[in-house]
This record gives structure tokens, C-alpha cells and sequence, in this order.
């Protein structure tokens, strides 16, 4: 019971510590970009109706593809002792290969490329 309540205590004030410190460290030197409410790099007063880029929606769509590809192909290691690999790895190949295959279109197609 003497440990259950050093930890809540030490955990307590740590947190109390963090807060205060959180609090104080800010109010040390805003400046503009801090004070801005967006850090996007977008300017907030200016016109909400600007053109934004769609290669950067290309890229970053391509990007969240390709995360997924890895979150989907991460159990692969462990797919040889399901009671059918040969299928599991079939599977894998073709998601593998679609996804080649459409990286192949968009490249020749010119999609990735930033100056035209």
C-alpha cells in the first residue's frame, strides 16, 4: 500500500510540475508565427477562396496508399503458418502488384511530377 500511494503521489506531481511548467514556458517569447492561429503556412487573413494544389492531394493520397499498403503487408511474416500459405502470399502478391501497377499509370502519365 506504501508503494500504490509514492506512485500516485510522484505521479501527481509530475503532472502538476508539467502542467505549471506548460503554462509558464509560452508566455517566455511569442512571436508572429506563434501567435498565428494556423501553422500551415497559409496566411489566415488573406482569401479563404485560394486554389490550393492538387499534385500536394496527389502526393499525399499516394502517401496514405502506400502507409496502408504497409499496415496491410505487416502480418505477412506470420502467414506461413496459416494452413493455406500459398494462398495467403497470392493474396499479397496481387495487392502488391495492383499497387505497382497503378504507381507505373501515375508515373507515366506524368502525375508525380512537380514542374510541368
Amino acid at each position: 500500500m506504501n508503494m500504490l500511494i509514492t506512485i500516485i503521489v510522484a505521479t501527481t506531481l509530475l503532472s502538476g510540475l508539467l502542467m505549471l511548467v506548460s503554462f509558464w514556458l509560452p508566455l517566455i517569447s511569442p512571436d508572429y508565427e506563434k501567435l498565428s492561429p494556423y501553422e500551415c503556412g497559409f496566411d489566415p487573413i488573406g482569401s479563404a477562396r485560394l486554389p490550393f494544389s492538387l499534385r500536394f492531394f496527389l502526393v499525399a493520397i499516394l502517401f496514405l496508399l502506400f502507409d496502408l499498403e504497409i499496415a496491410l503487408l505487416l502480418p505477412l511474416p506470420w502467414g506461413d503458418q496459416l494452413p493455406s500459405p500459398l494462398l495467403t502470399f497470392a493474396w499479397a502478391t496481387a495487392v502488391l502488384l495492383l499497387l505497382t501497377l497503378g504507381l507505373i499509370y501515375e508515373w507515366a502519365q506524368g502525375g508525380l511530377e512537380w514542374a510541368e
